[in-house]
Formats: structure tokens, C-alpha cells, sequence
């Protein structure tokens, strides 16, 4: 668990756990959270820890659900804020969200971080008021040279480090860790991870599933199968 932590909502999370209270986790985002396609039949980061908290850590009333829908920018869900996450009346909700709302290109209005920030915000006060702890991920990433309309997105990772600082929620800092793994290659890209310029593959998908599990101390109190097996993709991967 990252002593970095804010640790009111890390010793809430804990209490939770140790309770035994039954838990809705609601996952939620933009295409690499929906988990298509790019795993090319794997399991993605949410299928990991579904298995690592309803398997590994045997918390079989707890129930994980996974609201993301490829495409999709941070106001589009706070539109669907009632379905996405408020409907399943979660107790914890984590967003990763950003690799469509930095892009120049498609259909879409430009934005700026500020403005993301701001939703990113208002998405956390949303949660909170839900009485649900929020967990927020910066997004992985991007091959720059062969996707350059999104060329902003260590701009938008930064806001989102911006607002979990300001609104002192709990961060998993995605980015940085693909990029520690990319550094030094062509473009600083961390290919093995990736399945396209900005989508990650079955291992990328290892390595955010590990982001998560060990940002907020799952599976930690005992051996588990699951982290041994993610553990054992990374390195494949370097």
C-alpha cells in the first residue's frame, strides 16, 4: 500500500475490508476500463480484480461491477452519472478517464485540462456524495507519433494528479508506471504493454490491475494466486 496515500480514505477502505461488509465496486471510464478487444481474449484489469477480490481474498458477497463504455469523455458521464455509478449504490468507485477527452481529432469539442479538472472534480464530489470512497487513475500513455491527436495526454494525467492532490482522494498513477516502463525505448513507448497506439494489451492490463491492487492494498494480507500471476506478466514485458 503506497504510504503517499491520503490516509482517511485508505483507513476507510481498510475498516471496510476488515469488517466483512459486503462491498459494491464500481469501475467506471472510457474504452481501456470497457476492456474490449485489445486484451485479444484476455482478461482485462477489471476481470483481474475481480477474481483478486471475489476469489483471492474470498470477499464472495462483494459484488464488481464494471460501467465503462468505449469512446466516452468525462462529460458524458457525468450525464449518465445515475446509471454509470450512482444506481448500483457503490462503496467504492474508481475512474480512469482522459485518453478521448485530450484528443484534437473526431467529433468532439476541444477541451482544455482545466475544464477536464473540473469534471474530474465534480465527478469525485458526486461520488462522495454517494458516501462512496473515490479512486482516481491516470490514464496510460499514448504513441504519440501514431496517434497525434492525442498528444495532450500527459496534460490531462497531470490534472487528474491535480484534482486527487486538491480533493485528496486516493491516485493510481498509471501513467507514470507505464512510462517507467517504457522509458529508454523507441519513443518512450512501453510497446509490450500496448495493443494499439493507445490502447494497452493483455499486459498492459497486468500492469493496471497491479496499479490498483497495490495502490490500495488488495490481496496483501495473504499469498495470492492472482498477483503472482500479474507479477509474473510484467517482467515478461520489459
Amino acid at each position: 500500500m503506497d504510504s503517499d496515500q491520503p490516509i482517511a480514505d485508505l483507513t476507510r477502505l481498510r475498516t471496510l475490508l476488515d469488517s466483512g461488509t459486503p462491498l459494491n465496486w464500481v469501475l467506471t471510464g472510457d474504452s481501456i476500463t470497457h476492456g474490449l478487444v485489445h486484451t485479444q481474449g484476455a482478461r482485462n484489469y477489471a476481470d483481474h480484480l475481480h477474481e483478486l477480490i471475489r476469489g483471492d481474498m474470498a470477499r464472495v458477497r462483494d459484488v464488481v461491477v464494471n460501467t465503462a463504455i468505449s469512446g466516452w469523455r468525462i462529460v458524458q458521464l457525468l450525464e449518465d452519472f445515475e446509471r454509470r455509478v450512482a444506481t448500483w449504490r457503490p462503496d467504492v468507485v474508481t475512474l480512469m478517464i482522459g485518453t478521448n477527452d485530450c484528443s484534437t481529432g473526431g467529433v468532439f469539442p476541444v477541451i482544455e485540462p482545466a475544464d477536464f479538472a473540473a469534471s474530474v472534480t465534480e465527478f469525485v464530489t458526486r461520488v462522495r456524495d454517494l458516501d462512496a470512497i473515490p479512486v482516481l487513475q491516470t490514464q496510460p500513455p499514448v504513441d504519440v507519433r501514431n496517434a497525434p491527436e492525442r498528444a495532450r495526454i500527459a496534460d490531462f494525467a497531470q490534472a487528474v494528479r491535480d484534482v486527487a492532490a486538491a480533493q485528496d482522494t486516493i491516485l493510481v498513477d498509471q501513467f507514470t508506471r507505464f512510462a517507467d516502463i517504457g522509458r529508454g525505448r523507441v519513443n518512450d513507448v512501453p510497446w509490450s504493454l500496448m495493443n494499439d497506439p493507445f490502447h494497452p494489451g493483455a499486459a498492459g492490463h497486468a500492469v493496471l490491475a497491479l496499479g490498483i491492487a497495490e495502490s490500495l492494498g488488495l490481496g496483501s494480507g495473504a499469498q495470492s494466486r492472482v498477483l503472482a500471476q500479474l507479477r509474473a506478466q510484467v517482467p515478461m514485458s520489459l
